[in-house]
Formats: C-alpha cells, structure tokens, sequence
C-alpha cells in the first residue's frame, strides 16, 4: 500500500472466515456434517443496513449450494463499528465452519495495523470465502448545511458534522484522511452509531450534516433515493478514480487531490481446510445463481465479485506494512 487513498477509498462487501489447518475430511463426511445444522451468518451493523441487507441476501441463498444443504440464521451483532461481531467470531465462536461473518466494514484491519486496543483479533488469519461486490464510496451532505463542496468545508471556521459507527468506518477513516491533505480542513467525526438506519435518522434530525457511505447504496434504497429526488442532500466527493455516470457533476477524491497537489464473510478459529473450500465453492455457485442474482437485481445491488483467494492475496498485503506506513497511519486516524 503506496498511499492510505487505497486503503479506504474502495468498501468491500465480504464474508470471512478463519481457520486453522487440521486433517482434511472426505465430501461425504462433510456433506454428513452439514445436513440437518444451521449456519449462522453475523452482521456487524444494525438490521436495515446495506451490510445487513447483503448478509441476508447471501444467507437466502448459500445454504443450498453446501452439501447437505444447511439452514443459515442471520444474527445481528452490532457495534463498535464491526469490532464487536469480528472480536466474536475470532474469540468465542466455535472452529466448526458453521460461523460466519456474513459481511464486514473492510476498514476493520486499519484498527488493527494502528493498535487500537480495542481489537483483539489478527485479521491476517481470517481466511476469506469471497465478496460480491467492491463499490466506491460519496459523501452525502444536507443541502441545508453550508457545505455545497469540499472548499467549503475546508474553509469554514466550523467544522462539518459527520456520522460513523467508528474508528474502522470508512466514513472516518476518509473524514481522517481529508484532514491530511487539505489543511486547515476539519470535520467532527461523531462516532458510536450502531449502524446505517441510526446514521440517516440522525441525518433527518440534524443531529449530524453528513455520512459518507458507498455509491451503491446511495442509489438502491430509501430513504436516499427520496432524498436526492426532494432535494435534501448533496454529493460532495466521490472515492472513485472515475465518476459514476450517476454523480457526473460530482468530483473524486482524485481530482480533489489533484487540484490541491496532493499525492495520490469469516469463520471461526481451527476450521477444517475442506470446510474451507466448500464454502469457498458454494459461494461461487451462488453468485451464478438465477435466483440470488433475480435477488439483487430486485434489491438493485450491484455485482462485481472477488473471490476468496484474491481476498487473501490483498489481506497479505496490507498487513504486511513498512512502519513508516504504520507511522503515518498512526499519525492520519489517531
């Protein structure tokens, strides 16, 4: 990682899951296992949220490409912006591939990399079945505030309002990062949130002026669609290296940066290495589902898959920092 840009620029929908390698198992002897269990799917964030809603969607849809066609229970577990769900499954919840997070802030890990002392997991052991989708994130602004761009907040004497449900949100990290590059910019993260819904309430109370939350969600669902149609927000950036056609009147952080000069699902601990693979595989399966695809397409998700090994790869990477990016890290999120 050359630049913390790509550390929160892009959010990742993903289901993880951790594992210890042990004596693999014969398909039959895992198809046995699975038949008759109930797979639970956790959730980070608050019923409602894009997270939630993709955890469900994945969950309606796994079990029957696993052998011996599981049920699967979705449990909310929110807080902490993800950590106490992620903390779970990493401690408490048993090594028998019948946990998983169904899908997780991917911001989780910087907690880690900057020694938060409230993470008590490696996220370099979780193993990584695949997420569906990789959406650039916009920051969303009342049009009542007296922040119609980035310059305007940037030279303001009263910081922005913004929302998050923590340190390992996008939405802070990036508030984080603008501080660093466009100085004397300053935005007042208002933390502890449990998730989406309470974040748009607040939005709709004043209690805060802006989130900032992935493009995807912006344009599937209430109540952001009523929003932009009444005129209540704006766009203010966009993560991006491109516009979205649907935010063509919207810059990216890119370009921002450029203007100014600036530099650019999981489960539990010793889960047998089958196991491992036949999720990975029931995942692929669904993905290609007509059904889970009809789904999404209802939900107007948007579908841009990574699988599990290529998740790896990246968790690898990114964990495996110089200190002079540990340093600046530290330094950029506090």
């Amino acid at each position: 990682m050359k630049n913390p840009v790509g550390a929160v620029a892009v959010s990742l929908f993903l289901t993880i899951f951790w594992s210890l390698l042990s004596n693999p198992l014969a398909h039959a002897q895992e198809e046995a296992f699975y038949k008759g269990k109930t797979i639970r799917v956790l959730v980070g964030t608050t019923a409602g949220s894009l997270y939630d809603l993709w955890a469900r969607a994945i969950a309606a849809h796994i079990g029957k490409h696993i052998p011996g066609n599981p049920e699967t229970l979705v449990q909310n577990m929110p807080g902490a912006g993800h950590k106490i769900a992620t903390n779970y499954l990493y401690n408490v919840a048993k090594p028998d591939g019948l946990t998983l997070i169904g899908s997780i802030l991917p911001g989780v890990y910087m907690d880690q990399l900057v020694g938060r002392p409230e993470v008590k997991f490696d996220w370099a052991k979780f193993v990584w079945i695949g997420s569906p989708v990789k959406s650039e994130s916009q920051m969303t602004m009342r049009t009542d505030a007296p922040y119609k761009s980035i310059d305007d907040i940037r030279n303001s004497k009263e910081p922005a309002r913004c929302g998050s449900t923590g340190t390992s949100g996008s939405d802070y990290q990036l508030a984080r990062l603008l501080e660093e590059i466009l100085p004397p910019l300053k935005i007042n993260s208002i933390l502890g949130y449990p998730g989406g819904p309470e974040l748009d309430l607040a939005m709709e109370r004043g209690e805060i002026q802006c989130r900032t939350f992935t493009v995807e969600t912006f344009f599937a669902r209430e109540p952001y669609i009523t929003w932009k149609k009444k005129g209540f927000v704006r766009n203010l950036y966009q993560t991006g290296r491109k516009r979205d056609s649907r935010l063509a009147d919207t810059p990216t952080l890119h370009e921002i940066m450029d203007r100014n000069k600036t530099p650019e699902s999981v489960t539990s601990p010793g889960t047998p290495p089958d196991r491992v693979k036949i999720l990975r595989e029931a995942y692929e399966k669904m993905l290609k589902d007509p059904g889970f695809l009809d789904d999404i397409k209802k939900k107007r998700f948007e579908l841009d898959p990574i699988s599990g090994e290529e998740l790896d790869a990246m968790v690898k990477e990114v964990m495996t920092q110089p200190p002079e990016i540990i340093d600046r890290l530290k330094k950029l999120l506090g």
